[in-house]
This record gives C-alpha cells, structure tokens and sequence, in this order.
C-alpha cells in the first residue's frame, strides 16, 4: 500500500490524471497524431500511442503470480486489478513482456511457451483488450538475444530452430554461464529476431516493440570469434556495434512495414559507456537517429547521489544525444530500489534510497521539466 500511495503522489505531482491522453505540465497532451487521415496498420487497426509516455514496465517474473496455475477467468482478473491501478495512477502505456527467454506468452510457431503459461488462453489476447479498454498503449516488449538456460533447451522438442542450432555447432548460439545466447552476427539470427516482432505485429493489434539492454552477455572475444575472422573486421568493439545496430535496424524495419503510427522502442542502460563498450549497443546513434528506433528509453536507475551515474547530469547527456533526431526520450526510473541500499552507488549514494523517501517524486520533477517525452516505471 505504502508503494501504491507514494507513485500516486509521484504521478500527480507530474501533472498525470486517470484520462488516457494525460501527460505531464507544459508537455504536448495527445495522441499521436499528424494532419493527414489516421493511418491504420496492415491489420486494419489504427493504434493507440501518446506523444508523452507515463508507462510501467510488466515483466515476466510478475506473470508467476498473475498467470501460473491460474484459469483464463482469474487471470484476466489479475490483469482487470492491475491495469485498473494503473490507469487510475496516470499510467497510459504498457510494457508487456511477451517474449522474455527465447519463449512466448502469444501464440506462436517459432518458439516454445513461456515457463508460467499454463491455462488455455492467449495471455497477449487478453492483456490488449483489458489495457485497450482503458485507454492504455500496449507494446509487446522482447529480448531479442536471451534464449533458455541449459536445462531448459535440452528440454525443449528438437522441431524448435534454437533448440536445432544447439546441436548444429552453426555458431548462431553460445552458451554463457549456463543460459543459451543468439548470437546477433549472422543475418539468420537477425531474420529470427524480426520474425519474432513479425508474428506478433501480424496476429496482434499492439501498439508498438519494445526491446531492452539485453544485448552482447560477454566481451569474451571466444563468443563470436569465427565470425569476426571471417568478416575481415579489424576493431572487434566496432564490429559487434554494426551488427546490434543491423539487428535494430531490421527491427525497426519490421514494425513499420506494418504501419508507420505504431512505434518501436529500446531500453538500454542507462550508462552510456556501458551500453558501447560492455553490450556493444550503439545507443548515441540509436537516440540521434529516428530511422533505428520512434523512442528510448534509458534505465536512468540512479541516485543524485550516486558516484558514477548521478541522476540529473546523466538525464542532461541522454537530452543531449536525442536533441532534434525526432527520436522520443522516455526516461527509466527505478521504483523497484525505493527503501533499499544501492550497493552498486559508491559511499555517497548507497543510502540514498533509504534516507531520501521523496527521491522518486523529486526525479519526475526534473524529468517533467526536461525535453524528455514522459517517464516509464519498473517496480
């Protein structure tokens, strides 16, 4: 309850009513729109985005309460009680995970069902006509590299691609730490990833794709060292940032080929130096460049207090790279670390989430009077 009240107060505070087209003071309130006639997508639905974001995040590790064990009555329930809330907090976009390790929660021909699927009922079906209902934005929200862990694929039928590429020593998967990875150089990899986002666009009315910052899960040369020496690259990093950006690209491409109003979205971290050098996700090109993504949404999960990130000057870099690319700048703020120690944020900011209970509230101000295009909330 204490949770439920202080994101209340937050989203008041930024100016966010239960209407769907509410958004932040002194911020354009509206759908998206343009001059011309609406324009539907390729199934005939004209869909529903707001030009300012007040969006929540619903993950996968939430779907083993709302969806495991539970029949397709008590799991619309679950969804009717939480988008309700919602809607009723401002909250006008949704992030709905619906293919979060190489499975999916939609009905699908390309990958196995996810963990905590188990009812007959189209978990994707459902979610859209509860968040539609309300006014609520819905976009389909994957990880395009992240497959099972070892257990699982083994488990996995062998009529399944990634289960086939497993076996097939292709190099098109890696396994790293005891989960399998698609390994995004290869152009079938890519066709995967946008065969996923294909699927979905064409047997559902969502509003947009949604990716985040699960990109390269290791620097280890070994991961893609074959396909390195055959492309005759001589600056790995650089190489790697081409082909995340191909498989972007492709992405984007794909999500507009079904209608130029729906829009596609990326999550990277929220430190830049981490997303080039560590996951090799070129997030200065994707944020400066309209053609590879309509917005981002950079996981600014930090403290002002914290010592390598602080909250406000890394707000002011991401304005800077997305200033006049057209691209949208949706800010990530951490409500799941409301009351916690941040161990990861130096003596200065460890505390922080502890002793300054209104820091939330205080991060939206600055975000509401940023160029920034609205917020999104992970809890």
């Amino acid at each position: 309850m204490k949770k439920l009240i202080l994101l209340t107060a937050v989203l008041l505070l930024a100016g966010c009513t239960p209407q769907a087209d509410a958004a932040p003071p002194d911020k354009e309130t509206s759908l998206t729109s343009e001059s011309a006639a609406p324009e539907s997508d390729t199934s005939g639905y004209i869909p529903l985005n707001y030009t300012n974001q007040a969006a929540l995040w619903i993950p996968y590790m939430r779907f083993a309460d709302i969806m495991r064990g539970k029949s397709e009555e008590e799991y619309r329930s679950e969804l009717s009680a939480l988008l309700s809330e919602a809607a009723e907090q401002g909250i006008n976009t949704v992030y709905f995970h619906v293919h979060p390790n190489g499975d999916a929660y939609y009905n699908s021909e390309l990958f196995p069902r996810g963990t905590y699927w188990d009812g007959e009922y189209d978990p994707l079906a459902i979610v859209l006509e509860e968040a539609h209902s309300r006014g609520i934005s819905l976009h389909a929200w994957l990880n395009p590299l992240r497959l099972q862990t070892e257990e699982q694929m083994n488990a996995l039928p062998d009529s399944f691609i990634t289960k086939q590429w497993t076996d097939s020593g292709n190099g098109y998967v890696k396994l790293i730490g005891g989960r399998w990875y698609l390994v995004p150089v290869y152009e079938e990899v890519r066709q995967l990833v946008s065969s996923a986002a294909e699927e979905i666009l064409t047997q559902y009315k969502v509003d947009g794709i949604h990716i985040d910052d699960y990109f390269y899960p290791t620097q280890e040369p070994s991961f893609d060292a074959e396909a390195f020496a055959a492309s005759g690259a001589s600056d790995l990093a650089e190489w790697r940032r081409e082909n995340v950006t191909a498989m972007v690209k492709s992405l984007r491409d794909t999500v507009h080929k079904h209608g130029s109003r729906l829009k596609f979205g990326i999550s990277p971290q929220g430190n830049i130096s981490a997303d080039r050098d560590r996951l090799y996700a070129d997030v200065e090109l994707w944020s400066s460049d309209a053609t590879y993504a309509d917005y981002i949404v950079p996981q600014i999960y930090f403290g002002f207090e914290n010592e390598t990130c602080p909250f406000e000057p890394t707000l002011r870099r991401w304005e800077e790279l997305t200033a006049d690319s057209g691209v949208s700048l949706i800010v990530g703020l951490a409500e799941y670390k409301l009351g916690k120690e941040d161990i990861w944020a130096g003596d200065s900011g460890r505390d922080e989430w502890v002793t300054s209970p209104d820091i939330l509230e205080r991060q939206v101000e600055l975000v509401k009077t940023s160029t920034a295009d609205g917020y999104a909330f992970y809890r």
